[in-house]
């Protein structure tokens, strides 16, 4: 699971998943948004797979987390970017890993200050089963089970692959 070749599969995966549910559903007219950092690495891959060539959108949810006053601010801080309005639209949200929830959330609320979406179709590239909050994806490249005390993290962007750690 932790190597190139298997991300390339589970991005592959996502992009065939995402294209049907988009057709199920009927929605054609649809943006592409990436919560940074690694949010943003799927969403771009999974852009080539489906040879989307829009401009995609980066969340920097820094500010939205709720636990701001606990962790602190990312010294990495960058506006969020998105090149499109969101009133309306149908907006495909890409995380890498769905932990407890709390980071779709907080790129859920900013999202809704830049306008009212019409739908939220959630993409996760790993959903390791730990929610705090009833958040659940529509598109899953795979579900793993951790022990309490290892996290999972998408490293990139070049030659992606997920890395199991011990946690802090």
């Amino acid at each position: 699971m932790h190597d190139q070749q298997s991300v390339e599969a589970l991005l592959s995966s996502m992009a065939q998943k995402l294209g049907h549910y988009l057709k199920d559903k009927h929605i054609d007219d649809y943006e592409f948004v990436g919560i940074r950092s690694g949010g943003v690495w799927v969403a771009n891959s999974i852009q080539g797979y489906l040879n989307n060539t829009q401009a995609l959108g980066e969340l920097d949810i820094s500010f939205y987390r709720d636990d701001f006053t606990r962790i602190g601010l990312n010294p990495k801080v960058s506006p969020s970017s998105l090149p499109f309005e969101t009133t309306d639209k149908h907006i495909v949200l890409f995380d890498d890993v769905l932990m407890s929830g709390r980071t779709v959330r907080a790129a859920m609320n900013e999202l809704f200050d830049y306008g009212r979406p019409a739908s939220i179709t959630l993409a996760v590239l790993v959903d390791i089963g730990r929610p705090e909050l009833p958040i659940q994806p529509q598109i899953v490249g795979a579900n793993l089970s951790l022990n309490d005390d290892q996290r999972i993290k998408l490293v990139g962007p070049d030659n992606l692959h997920l890395k199991i750690q011990q946690a802090r």
